[in-house]
């Protein structure tokens, strides 16, 4: 449970309808099963210790009795066992029958649970055997096998010494209903909801079933765990798969197919990241009124087996990559519409260095030009070399201002530059910050100068991953009058360029796709002997792979350096190790936090994600920050 991971299991025993002793010891062979896996969390189907298809036998004293019996039986066996288990079965209150799940851990009762929503429609009829248990709450109590415990919808389990393990029952049904019991439970303080079923299996039921569950841990920012009885219930009209899912705050982590027979589903649930979800959304209300059962499960460190995305900013599978690339196209191109329409601009200028980021913002502002049926000549493309450029950055920069039609001029800089050193008395051998940035102003300068005498605006081109470190000389390239790239990371401007190269075919893919084969770099250093680009961006701050992993853990979840550490060990196993992890972490963190001026006084430009820096939208920070605190954390791994 370190770092907030819950482990926990959808689990599937064997059923025999009716047959309490056989289903016990199919019950009692699932717990050893997530004991000797350490799961926090075990939650069975729905009326699992006599089986849901019980029908009239429900109103036998016998078959009642029998479950009473062995859930005292179960309890015990529990005694000395890591998991708390959930588990239905049928019990009597106030002489009425109630649909339960019976929350048990080390030798104990928790507490009990009814269902609410009792389903009395087509196949279903519950309300012939069972009472809802809508409005059992306060200080309800049930005695079972001689000791009270607590009876009602409202009960939250909670861990003792970890608040975010908190956890609520609803069963089946009830996630069906149109006023869930889960969303009370939620804003009552349960992180996950533990949900016993018993849903039978037609066509298309699967998916909807699926949906339901993402959408509601969407909805509610929780953990959902979903057990559906399997195929040993009785097939005299209906058919249970034994389709199990658990989700996180709507996106699916694990999920047995229907049919599958599989008896456990494991994944961890990450309770923290949960609740920091729920502290940043102000929609989120609490509200009290519920009972919390504490138990003392003790802390241990989660195994993580559930996918750590390596590139999170980017989707798994080629059709998402695509639509995510079209749909940023979009948002990029038609806020640069408005801003051209607004400012009444008479041309789009902007800086082409045959790098990625300069390609992907003029891509973006040819598709603005004929979002607005204007000649793409009023796109005022300009290279100026200078000490480090490249033939081969030169040449791509013609080639492709050539094939989109725009209007293309170079100005060279050097002499203008080393004009400069003289005036400020820079020796021009000196390769320092001096004799980088001067070029990144001069650059700028005469940018903003061709927008003044063309009536135009200055299109910026840096992204969010040189926000983050800061990798931007101050009113240098980091200045314009409407940054384009602004929230968009380096590892996906790599695949938005690609996808456009895709699109495009002929020589202007072959042109994209040497841009995007060419090594990062500001080529603000002398190239090398051969003429290649000696200044390599990822050899001085790093792979903007790791980069951006830790941008969208410190940023979308918060989450603190130990974590993002521990993520990115598994997220890169096999590609860097934990000192290199380490070193960038901590290259990562220091610029961030050194680096947050240039991210006060950003341009203007559009949000595309979840994860952007601008001071007027999502970040707001404190130039003077100190990484004090961060970079303690992180040398103490």
């Amino acid at each position: 449970m370190i770092d907030g991971f819950i482990k926990a299991a959808a689990g599937v025993p064997k059923c025999t309808v009716a047959d309490t002793a056989a289903n016990t010891l199919e019950i009692k062979r699932l717990i050893d099963r997530a004991d000797a896996q350490k799961l926090n969390l075990l939650v069975l189907p729905e009326l699992c210790v006599t089986g849901y298809t019980c029908g009239d036998l429900f109103f036998s004293e016998k078959l009642l009795s029998s479950a009473l019996s062995v859930l005292y039986e179960i309890t015990e066996y529990t005694k000395g066992k890591y998991p708390v288990t959930v588990a239905g079965l049928p019990l009597l209150y106030s002489f009425k029958l109630y649909n339960c799940a019976a929350v048990i851990y080390d030798g104990s009762i928790l507490g009990i649970v009814p269902k609410t929503y009792l389903p009395n429609y087509s196949e279903f009829y519950e309300l012939r055997q069972f009472s809802s248990g809508a409005g059992i709450r306060g200080d309800a109590e049930i005695t079972v096998n001689g000791k009270t415990v607590p009876f009602g919808t409202d009960l939250i389990f909670s861990h003792g010494s970890m608040p975010e393990y908190a956890f609520g029952v609803e069963i089946c049904e009830d996630l069906w209903a149109v006023s869930q019991p889960s969303e009370g439970l939620c804003r009552g303080g349960a992180v996950i909801i533990a949900n016993p079923s018993a849903s039978n299996e037609v066509i298309g039921k699967a998916e909807y079933r699926k949906m339901l569950v993402q959408s509601t841990s969407a909805r509610l920012l929780c953990g959902y765990v979903y057990s559906s009885s399997g195929s040993g219930e009785s097939s005299q009209d209906l058919v249970y798969s034994g389709h199990c899912i658990i989700a996180e705050n709507g996106t699916a982590l694990a999920e047995s197919a229907p049919f599958e027979e599989q008896e456990l589903t494991v994944t961890e649930l990450d309770v923290k990241r949960l609740a920091r979800e729920r502290h940043k959304n102000t929609g989120f209300n609490p509200i009290s009124g519920f009972r919390r059962v504490k138990f003392a499960q003790p802390l241990a460190e989660t195994a993580v087996t559930r996918l750590i995305d390596r590139l999170p900013f980017v989707p798994s599978n080629r059709e998402d990559v695509d639509k995510r690339a079209e749909s940023i196209l979009r948002i990029q191109s038609f806020g640069l519409k408005k801003r051209l329409e607004h400012t009444n601009a008479k041309a789009a200028v902007i800086g082409i260095s045959g790098g990625l980021d300069s390609t992907l913002a003029l891509l973006v502002t040819v598709r603005t030009m004929r979002l607005l049926s204007r000649p793409l000549s009023d796109i005022q493309a300009v290279t100026m070399p200078c000490f480090g450029t490249t033939s081969r950055t030169r040449s791509n920069s013609e080639r492709l201002c050539r094939l989109l039609g725009v209007s293309f001029r170079e100005i060279n800089i050097t002499e203008a530059v080393k004009r400069h050193f003289k005036d400020i008395s820079q020796a021009p051998d000196c390769f320092d910050v001096t004799f980088e940035n001067s070029q990144a102003r001069e650059r700028t300068q005469v940018l903003m100068d061709i927008a003044n005498k063309t009536g135009g605006i200055v299109i910026g081109t840096g992204d969010l991953s040189e926000l983050a470190l800061g990798w931007a000389t101050y009113n240098g390239d980091h200045m314009s009058m409407y940054a384009v790239n602004s929230s968009v990371p380096k590892t996906l401007v790599r695949y938005i360029v690609r996808y456009e190269a895709e699109r495009s075919g002929g020589e202007l893919k072959t042109v994209l796709l040497d841009i995007l084969d060419t090594p990062v770099s500001p080529e603000l250093l002398p190239a090398d002997e051969d003429g290649s680009i000696a200044q390599k961006t990822e050899d001085l701050v790093g792979p903007y792979e790791l980069h951006d992993f830790f941008l969208y853990h410190m940023l979308r979840f918060g989450e603190r350096p130990r974590k993002i550490y521990r993520s990115a060990l598994i997220a890169f196993d096999g590609i860097y190790d934990g000192a290199e992890i380490k070193r960038w972490l901590e290259v990562f963190i220091r610029r961030f936090f050194s680096q947050q001026f240039k991210r006060s006084c950003l341009p203007d430009g559009p949000k595309v994600g979840s994860v952007t820096l601008s001071p007027r939208g999502d970040w707001r920070m404190p130039s003077d920050a100190s990484a004090k605190d961060w970079l303690k954390e992180l040398s103490d791994i």
